[in-house]
């Protein structure tokens, strides 16, 4: 038996497609029970939507960091600034970074929406007024740019592909690159880039970006032992992209 208020259908179609085929043409019956296709669905706390534009998320994510900053912001005066930097880390900050990974390749608008939010949170913490520069205060609270921390996190779950420790699905997403013949570059621990039909969806496929933004670090970054060592000198290469 299906428990029809827990059970959705959503049909992923391309934003150019057919402007006469609508959600609510799609429905699927099961033992009697009929379910009509939704717009978007929410799964582990994420919204995806038919054309994977994510803007729901995006918008709840902005809503929910928002909420927290303003009761942060009303006690701001009365705590430490690390005090104040640890409620927006752990309800602000972990919000934002909470697979964040599904929003790369979204256009540069939809991801500055969230940098707004990230900005306010340092405004808050460091006390600084609206119309000071933005980028210094984000550097002295060594904080990468929304678009970077999404970086950060697909070449970590790339490095956890690659040494077994992401789950399997993920690990089959991810090749290193094995040369013909013997070249010079075939022990840099790159990743074979696979080919994609689309630029819209292609390029924000997980193996697509992984090999992307894993071939652009640095050699000795890639050929890390442990994963705390990547993660730190994967955040301080991103870091001087980022501010450079």
């Amino acid at each position: 038996m299906l428990n029809r208020n827990k059970t959705e259908l959503i049909v992923f179609q391309p934003t150019h497609g057919p402007s006469n085929v609508g959600q609510q043409d799609f429905e699927l019956s099961i033992n009697a029970t009929n379910i009509e296709s939704v717009s978007a669905v929410k799964n582990l706390g994420v919204y995806l939507d038919s054309s994977l534009t994510m803007e729901k998320q995006v918008n709840s994510v902005i809503r929910s960091c928002n909420y927290h900053l303003r009761n942060i912001g009303c006690i701001r005066r009365y705590i430490s600034t690390d005090a104040c930097k640890t409620l927006v880390h752990s309800l602000v900050t972990s919000r934002m970074d909470y697979c964040n990974s599904i929003l790369y390749g979204l256009p540069v608008k939809c991801i500055s929406r969230i940098h707004k939010v990230q900005n306010t949170g340092a405004r808050i913490v460091t006390l600084t007024k609206k119309r000071e520069h933005i980028a210094p205060i984000l550097v002295s609270l060594h904080w990468l740019p929304v678009e970077y921390r999404i970086k950060h996190k697909i070449l970590t779950i790339a490095y956890k592909s690659i040494h077994g420790t992401s789950p399997a699905y993920l690990q089959e997403l991810v090749n290193i690159y094995e040369p013909v013949r013997s070249l010079q570059s075939e022990n840099n621990m790159s990743l074979t880039t696979p080919r994609t039909l689309t630029t819209k969806y292609g390029e924000r496929n997980f193996s697509k970006a992984a090999a992307h933004l894993w071939n652009d670090l640095p050699v000795s970054t890639r050929k890390c032992n442990n994963i705390h060592t990547f993660m730190k000198q994967t955040k301080t290469y991103l870091f001087k992209l980022a501010y450079s």
